[in-house]
């Protein structure tokens, strides 16, 4: 392993992190392909290290008789009409737990070569010929290629060109050069001009295909041309021991590659104006203006009583609290605020998407798709949370100033001042009925008499009074109703980090997570 290069384990902890992260949030074809890699892994580090290397290749392109010449004799059989190999063959040489691995790999066919300390531990299948006519045999090469840990791909002189077999097989490989090995079998066929051309064009394929890094090798299973040279890169390959680690490997960096596609540059912003829109919706929908409203009228109205001339202070009850008629105060129940119309729903849902697009900003599709289910789902909950917050938010003290009581105990006064002055008011004419009014002298200030002072001052002073106390009173109602919204803009704000901004918050971690854990994946 080079340096600074992460181990199979390193990488197998990071895909299963991010596909844990994944789950259940992304639905894309990229996870499942990853659950079985993770899956194929586990079983794969469980059967040993003994080294799968596949013969793959179209029809009539030798691959038989070149598995043939390997393995030491007539192991695997053409067709008699079609030259076509039609199941998979496999030959052994030792035999470190291989029986397991071929049964893993579901092969049947099994030949046991004598030892060979070169190749021992090496397990080398022929594969159905991937363009046969029969569904069953393309669907076994396509699963067998994707399990082995080295693949030899056999072209001919003839097809070894054909888009096919490039676009299909070989070109997807391109993250797996290192497992690849791609032979140009039959050259005995070809003059040395005509092979050198043929080898020359291939390589150019193969680079342009970004396999530069995949040996291409010249042979001919029928004469043994450059079978050495097979033999010892297949030798080379099991003494390293590394095969099928390295194919796992490859396996990780695709699979996090596919899952790459789903990150993107993650520069959501989360806040700033988009967040307080957020909230001003909420707190319209919540029906804060209606209630900071009501904690005025009915600051005022009570005010207005406290000062105001006392005889006339029951006329409040003919009229219910604004405030009290909202059900406030218990969040476990339901106010009595009006639900909120189709502006203040329209503005909510505005608001919300606004701030999934800004959370999503720089995201990939898959997770703006989360982004959106999420917020659906937000959106649902946001009625009823909403009308507990408010419900049990304390709007304040409700404590009555000192000023207010003074004005009170005042207006007490003054109506007793001016009862006295209407009762001796009364006995004067009591009195006078009596032809008594001449015993007793009538106090008199400025030529007024004093009892008929005392009603005028006191009334009127109980007006002046009341009317001065009206400013103050609706200064205080105005200043209660201001807390009282402040405070409720605090509950909604709450509602809103709670609801919408960090479960999106949330998705969008989940992201940055899930690229980190890809790309320490791909690494």
């Amino acid at each position: 392993m080079r340096r600074g290069e992460r181990s199979l384990t390193d990488r197998l902890g990071a895909l299963r992190e991010a596909l844990e992260i994944a789950d259940g949030r992304l639905e894309v074809p990229e996870v499942a392909q990853a659950r079985s890699v993770l899956a194929k892994a586990g079983a794969r580090e469980a059967l040993g290290d003994a080294t799968v290397v596949a013969l793959a290749g179209a029809t009539g392109s030798g691959k038989s008789t070149l598995f043939n010449a390997l393995s030491g004799g007539e192991v695997s059989t053409p067709g008699v009409r079609r030259p076509t190999t039609g199941v998979a063959h496999a030959t052994v040489w030792g035999d470190d737990g291989a029986d397991r691995l071929l049964d893993w790999l579901e092969v049947p066919r099994r030949h046991r070569h004598a030892p060979e300390p070169a190749l021992d531990g090496l397990v080398l299948l022929d594969l159905p010929d991937h363009d046969s006519v029969r569904l069953e045999n393309r669907l076994e090469v396509d699963r067998l290629v994707a399990l082995v840990d080295v693949l030899v791909w056999v072209l001919d002189p003839q097809k070894y060109a054909d888009a096919a077999v490039h676009e299909r097989y070989l070109a997807p490989l391109a993250t797996h050069a290192g497992v690849l090995v791609v032979v140009l079998n039959q050259v005995d066929r070809l003059d040395e001009q005509a092979a050198r051309a043929c080898l020359a064009d291939l390589r150019g394929l193969l680079d342009r295909e970004g396999l530069s890094a995949t040996p291409l090798l010249a042979v001919s299973g029928r004469t043994g041309t450059g079978l050495a040279e097979l033999r010892g890169e297949l030798a080379r390959r099991v003494s390293a021991r590394r095969s099928a680690t390295e194919r796992l490997v490859a396996d990780v960096r695709a699979s996090a590659a596919g899952l790459a596609a789903h990150c993107g540059e993650g520069n959501g912003r989360r806040g700033g104006p988009v967040a307080d829109d957020l909230v001003d919706a909420l707190a319209g929908a919540a029906g804060v203006p209606t209630v900071a409203a009501a904690v005025e009228r009915s600051t005022r109205r009570e005010g207005t009583a406290r000062t105001g001339w006392p005889l006339l202070r029951w006329t409040r009850k003919l009229r219910a609290d604004p405030l009290a008629r909202l059900h406030l105060g218990d969040e476990r129940a339901r106010t009595s605020l009006p639900a909120a119309g189709a502006v203040e729903v329209a503005r909510v849902a505005t608001a919300v998407r606004e701030v999934r697009e800004d959370v999503g900003e720089g995201l990939a599709p898959a997770w703006r798709d989360e982004l959106r289910r999420t917020a659906e789902e937000t959106e649902d909950r946001l009625t009823d949370a909403l009308d507990r917050a408010v419900a049990g938010t304390d709007l304040g003290p409700d404590r009555v100033p000192l000023w207010q009581r003074a004005a009170g105990g005042l207006q007490w006064l003054l109506l007793v001042t001016a009862l006295a002055g209407a009762l001796w008011l009364l006995g004067l004419v009591v009195l006078g009925f009596l032809q008594l009014d001449d015993v007793l002298p009538l106090p008199r200030v400025e030529g007024i008499p004093l009892p008929t002072l005392l009603v005028v001052a006191g009334l009127l002073a109980g007006l002046l009074l009341a009317l001065v106390c009206r400013p103050l009173v609706a200064l205080r109602a105005r200043r209660r109703a201001r807390t009282a919204e402040r405070r409720l803009r605090a509950a909604v704000h709450a509602v809103a980090e709670a609801e919408v901004l960090t479960p999106l918050a949330e998705v969008e971690q989940d992201a940055e997570r899930f690229c980190a854990a890809v790309s320490a994946a791909a690494r």
